[in-house]
């Protein structure tokens, strides 16, 4: 199955999670209509497999977790991270933070953070090499706290710690003497300009120092909205990380309905973000997500576009859609845009079996008992054995309220709700099934 890698989903101020997804990487040549990118040449042609860690009332990864020794928790888990064929884990923002939580960061060069020291963080990171397990970095730059006041009485300067700036590298709408944002603004925080020459040139080389003294390989970018991605792009190609996502979530479309059908400039949102980082990132597809935890509810015909295709990023760029149930924003503790429980496994039998980048989610692999877990691990294991990738082909047999079907790449079929159905020909045999779903191989 060749080398596995890490992923991540999720934006700041909550907890945070160790993101392990199952995929091929970069695939060369992808037919993509709603994109002029080139994938990246660089990136390697592997299949990672994943699983995304995040804390719930008895284990790890919470908004307290910071309050738990973190890194040496962690360093801990790492071999039974890698015997369970998960080889990429997403480590929470390691550096400096005015909160604890490591979302508003303040010292980027400084190691000694709530999760841990420094000295524990490296251990931690040695632990990883030593078992093969690949860590990302929870980059998060779309802001950053200031030590002292400046312009405007705003603390927006930084003066005695790294990366002295002072408010020109601060937007002008958010208190400093630099230029517009060029994105959304993250509210009540010194927002970073990233249009200044000398922020990049400094961000470059904190990154590159990241990338190759630190010993991060992979790079999650927080709340990608918030800046250009076309800076998302010159950082990539400069500190070059394995891989790269980026968290590019807004809302779906609803009306007095509820989620409308039609979800395209929902995507294609999501799609002019990674195209304009050169198809050097993925992102996490929130549009499969929004219209999956509708379709469970007895909406599976949601399940296919107008085009017979996918509705979410999936359909449109499935080498660049990383495919999540939940993270530890919208399920977990915080429960902001949920996953309905009682579906979780007709979601994994979506996911598991798809083309995309899928990942799971730490709550359901680890805390939601032992059946759960094992039927997480048949679903990818069939995945894994049958070669379904991110580019895998697909066809929809059937989308009606109660029933979803689909053959994926030539050896995988599948079914989820609690409608009839089975494939034709004696040389489908039942790989797994559970409640509300089903999967055959050949």
């Amino acid at each position: 199955m060749g080398e596995y890698a890490i992923d991540s989903i999720s934006w700041p101020l909550t907890n945070f999670q160790l993101l392990f997804t199952y995929k091929k990487a970069y695939g060369e040549g992808e037919e993509n209509h709603h994109s002029t990118a080139h994938p990246a040449s660089f990136l390697p042609k592997s299949y990672q497999l994943g699983i995304l860690m995040t804390r719930t009332r008895t284990k790890a990864f919470n908004w307290e977790s910071h309050k738990y020794n973190w890194w040496r928790t962690l360093e801990r888990k790492v071999p039974d991270i890698e015997k369970s064929g998960f080889t990429t884990a997403w480590l929470p923002p390691a550096t400096n933070s005015f909160a604890p939580e490591g979302y508003l960061p303040q010292d980027l060069y400084s190691l000694n953070s709530s999760y841990g020291s420094e000295h524990m963080l490296k251990a931690l990171l040695y632990k990883m090499k030593q078992h093969r397990v690949r860590p990302m970095a929870d980059i998060v730059i779309n802001h950053r706290i200031g030590t002292t006041q400046g312009h405007g009485g705003r603390y927006n300067r930084y003066d005695g710690i790294s990366l002295s700036w002072d408010e020109r590298a601060v937007t002008s709408c958010t208190g400093g003497l630099g230029n517009r944002s060029t994105g959304d603004n993250f509210n009540g925080v010194p927002n970073i300009d990233h249009t200044q020459t000398f922020v990049r040139k400094d961000i470059i080389k904190w990154l590159q120092w990241l990338r190759y003294d630190v010993g991060f390989q992979d790079f999650r970018f927080d709340f990608a909205r918030g800046y250009a991605p076309k800076f998302a792009k010159e950082y990539i190609q400069e500190a070059k990380p394995i891989f790269s996502v980026g968290e590019y979530w807004d809302s779906c479309s609803y009306n007095g309905c509820g989620l409308e059908y039609n979800q395209d400039s929902h995507r294609q949102r999501i799609i002019n973000w990674i195209d304009n980082t050169g198809g050097l990132s993925t992102a996490f597809d929130f549009t499969t997500k929004g219209i999956l935890q509708e379709a469970v509810r007895g909406e599976l015909w949601r399940l296919r576009d107008a085009q017979g295709k996918p509705p979410g990023v999936m359909g449109w760029w499935a080498s660049r859609a990383v495919t999540f149930l939940d993270n530890h924003d919208t399920g977990s503790t915080q429960a902001h845009w949920p996953f309905p429980s009682s579906h979780v496994m007709e979601g994994y039998a979506y996911l598991l079996t798809h083309p995309g980048i899928p990942s799971v989610f730490y709550d359901h692999f680890c805390d939601w008992g032992e059946s759960i877990h094992d039927q997480i691990v048949k679903l990818m294991s069939i995945r894994k054995s049958k070669g379904i990738h991110s580019r895998s082909s697909i066809k929809i047999a059937e989308a009606q309220p109660n029933l979803y079907s689909a053959f994926i790449g030539e050896k995988v079929c599948m079914k989820i709700g609690d409608g009839t159905w089975c494939p034709a020909g004696k040389e489908w045999t039942l790989a797994t099934c559970g409640h509300r779903y089903a999967v055959w191989q050949k």
